[in-house]
């Protein structure tokens, strides 16, 4: 148990080595972290003096991985907001009514003319000249009911169809609002994910709560408003045909018409038809840019589908003004003055550098599939983040030392071999939190402080098992060599147990429990590895160099 070959020497220190190379950049954090901040600006376009300057201020060669502050620790923004899921009701139904009224056209010899007439939420409505005919209307409209994709509305169908005197009336079933409802969550959290991702943040916490609600902690943020405006907006782009141009906000529409006011121009209405062009689930790309007087604008860039229909549209219509609508304003309203065939464009209006960059993260991220309505919101001050870490490091060291002087007086010499396995043991643990990109929280804290008063259990129980050898009046070499052997088994099994309530907790846990099972994991395995090979390193090169006739542990 004692004897080390050379390659096992060299693994051992090596990995030593590399927690201590990975970790040290966590002693040098704010000079880090602004050198991280400077290179990224570098990627992102950046080309200052400043900037190039600020990206040298640490060595490239070494490592700049840092572990991150979580929101207790670092301050930032937290959101609690509500998903207005029925709003994408309605959405569907004006997604379905080109579908109906294309299958009621091939039928009007017999159903008579066909007239969509007024509805709210998820109901489509449409009068039919001849209501005698109505059982054969909705047999028309229920052949296009699709299934319910979601296990719980296996077998039903997306759409209910009745009669309601002489009006065709078409509306979800509850199967398929349970199905929109999951799936408006589901693509809510993948696009606000996405958003706060784009604008530079680094381990936002974002995750459903109950049926319709999004938490929302990002550390780092200056402000609750910054973060609402990374997120709040549904950045809703859409393309549509100009019908006139008014003053007047109550102007009389006709069926299928919307009003919406100039963005850039007050008092200034667009009439528009409502089923737009071409929406923003067409955009592959948008990038800030300036237009040809020098003006922020941005950039966009369509897909195929999109590019073919964008260019139908600008063929068929020269000479007409197309509006560009963004969260039912319209940000501009040129005239087509030529085909437009590749697919991309620009879009100008009344916007600073900030704004254009700020819709260009909305527009790539996708638009939100329904408004949020915030029901908290609050900034955690840099100030207490700097309290919690105060006081969680006052903490760490109170036990670091507490745990050093305790294992100098039980074992001496020995306990010094632990102590040392144990300042190796927080290194590897920093150094393993800095490569995975780990969060560290006040939970994350107590964990570390945990495994340092575990991480000598291992060490505990060889030393007296080493001591139960030197009472049958072993030598030194043999009682070492046994009292390893013994003990291997109990603190491979206890560590194992230990590691699998971790596991299950990172599992099924979430926010600030998996922030503790994270480090209480990885320190578990460090703490193996220092206790198993480390400390039996030490003592086997102190052995080899003293050869002692006898010891005291």
């Amino acid at each position: 148990m004692l004897q080390f070959s050379l390659t096992k020497k060299i693994l051992i220190w090596g990995v030593v080595a590399l927690g201590f190379l990975f970790a040290m950049p966590n002693g040098f954090y704010s000079r880090v972290e602004a050198v991280n901040d400077a290179r990224a600006a570098i990627v992102a376009g950046d080309t200052s003096a400043e900037t190039a300057q600020a990206a040298q201020n640490w060595p490239s060669y070494l490592p700049s991985a840092l572990v991150n502050l979580g929101l207790d620790l670092r301050g930032g923004a937290h959101l609690l907001a509500r998903v207005k899921v029925d709003q994408v009701y309605e959405s569907r139904m004006d997604d379905y009514w080109p579908e109906v009224r294309n299958a009621l056209r091939v039928e009007r010899a017999t159903i008579g003319t066909i007239r969509r007439v007024d509805s709210v939420g998820d109901e489509l409505r449409v009068r039919i000249s001849e209501p005698d005919q109505m059982a054969r209307a909705i047999e028309v409209v229920t052949a296009l009911a699709r299934p319910v994709v979601s296990l719980s509305g296996a077998g039903s169908n997306d759409i209910d169809v009745s009669a309601d005197g002489g009006v065709l009336l078409v509306k979800l079933s509850e199967a398929e609002k349970i199905a929109t409802d999951t799936r408006t969550m589901e693509q809510s959290l993948e696009i606000i994910r996405r958003r706060v991702d784009e604008a530079g943040t680094r381990e936002p916490t974002i995750q459903r709560q109950g049926s319709d609600r999004i938490l929302i902690q990002v550390p780092g943020i200056g402000s609750a408003e910054e973060l609402k405006g990374i997120i709040g907006k549904t950045a809703k782009l859409t393309f549509h045909a100009v019908v006139s141009r008014t003053s007047n906000a109550d102007a009389p529409l006709r069926a299928r018409q919307i009003i919406y006011p100039a963005q850039d121009e007050t008092g200034v209405y667009y009439i528009l038809d409502k089923s737009p062009v071409i929406t923003g689930e067409h955009l592959t790309d948008a990038q800030p840019a300036f237009d040809q007087n020098n003006r922020p604008a941005v950039n966009f860039r369509l897909n195929t589908t999109g590019a073919r229909i964008f260019g139908k549209y600008t063929a068929e219509n020269i000479g007409k003004p197309f509006a560009i609508v963004l969260d039912q304003e319209v940000v501009s309203a040129p005239t087509i003055q030529s085909h437009i065939p590749g697919g991309s464009g620009i879009i100008t209006g009344q916007f600073t550098v900030e704004s254009t960059t700020l819709m260009s993260i909305q527009l790539r991220a996708g638009a939100l599939p329904a408004e949020l309505e915030y029901l908290q919101e609050s900034t955690v001050g840099p100030d207490l983040g700097q309290d919690s870490i105060d006081a969680g490091t006052l903490a760490c060291i109170v036990a670091f030392m507490a745990v050093l002087v305790f294992m100098v007086l039980s074992y001496g010499l020995f306990g010094l071999f632990a102590n040392i396995a144990l300042i190796v043991n927080v290194a590897l643990i920093f150094g393993l939190l800095s490569i995975i990109g780990a969060t560290l929280t006040l939970p994350g804290i107590a964990g570390i402080v945990l495994t340092i008063g575990m991480a000598v259990d291992a060490n505990v129980l060889v030393f007296e098992r080493i001591r139960e050898e030197l009472k049958k009046a072993r030598t030194p070499m043999k009682a070492i060599e046994v009292g390893y052997e013994r003990a291997f088994s109990a603190i491979i099994d206890a560590n194992i147990t230990t590691l699998i309530a971790a596991v299950i907790l990172l599992v099924f846990g979430s926010g600030p429990v998996k922030g503790f099972s994270i480090t209480l994991g990885i320190g578990i395995v460090t703490s193996v590895f220092t206790a198993i090979w480390v400390t039996r390193l030490l003592i086997s090169i102190w052995i080899k160099k003293t050869r002692p006739k006898t010891i005291q542990v």
